[in-house]
């Protein structure tokens, strides 16, 4: 089928309009639901077992919780909740939020999810999507952080990140022959700043 000018320009827009994230719910809500949201809870430890029980059952080695990805999830989780939109760049590019919350590691990954009354589906929902279990497998990861946020009158209500990262990598000075000094990650050089 070929689209025409006008179907296609009406298909982009539609599309763009669904990456805007869906309205709000308007009115009375069910109170049944508003009580349900409100008694999902996260409790961290809980979730770094889970974890922890679903590596371990993959031969990888336990994450511990670390208080600045913690903190990186919760500002990712709220803001989705803010944009109503399921996405890795509601608070911005996960790079810049690596960066910005201080995490100096290029092997880090984060899972998103909407709609999930605890953490227990959360993490049934990652563990059955390939890409979102490639990332709770994350051979070289060390620590987590996880958060939740909600709000009832949002498409999924209920709004999870989980990240996972490895330790930071030593970072070296090496003087390169005639440039300036070049700072080592790893086996990644990068121009000292």
């Amino acid at each position: 089928m070929k689209l025409k000018p006008a179907s296609t320009l009406l298909a982009l827009t539609l599309l763009l309009a669904a990456c805007a994230g869906d309205p709000r719910r308007e009115g009375t809500l069910d109170p049944r639901m508003v009580e349900k949201v409100a008694a999902v809870s996260l409790d961290p430890a809980q979730a770094g077992r889970i974890l922890n029980a679903y590596r371990s059952s993959q031969g990888l080695g336990p994450v511990r919780p670390d208080p600045r990805l913690m903190a990186m999830a919760q500002r990712q989780a709220d803001a989705m909740v803010k944009a109503n939109a399921l996405s890795h760049d509601a608070g911005g590019s996960f790079s810049d939020r690596i960066l910005a919350a201080g995490v100096d590691s290029s092997r880090a990954a984060e899972n998103l999810g909407g709609g999930y009354f605890s953490v227990e589906e959360a993490f049934d929902g990652w563990r059955r999507s390939p890409g979102h279990d490639i990332n709770l497998r994350m051979k070289e990861a060390t620590r987590y952080g996880i958060a939740l946020s909600k709000d009832p009158r949002t498409s999924y209500r209920v709004w999870w990140t989980l990240v996972v990262a490895a330790e930071p990598e030593a970072r070296r000075e090496m003087a390169a022959q005639g440039a300036g000094p070049v700072m080592w990650f790893g086996n990644n050089p990068q121009p000292a700043r």
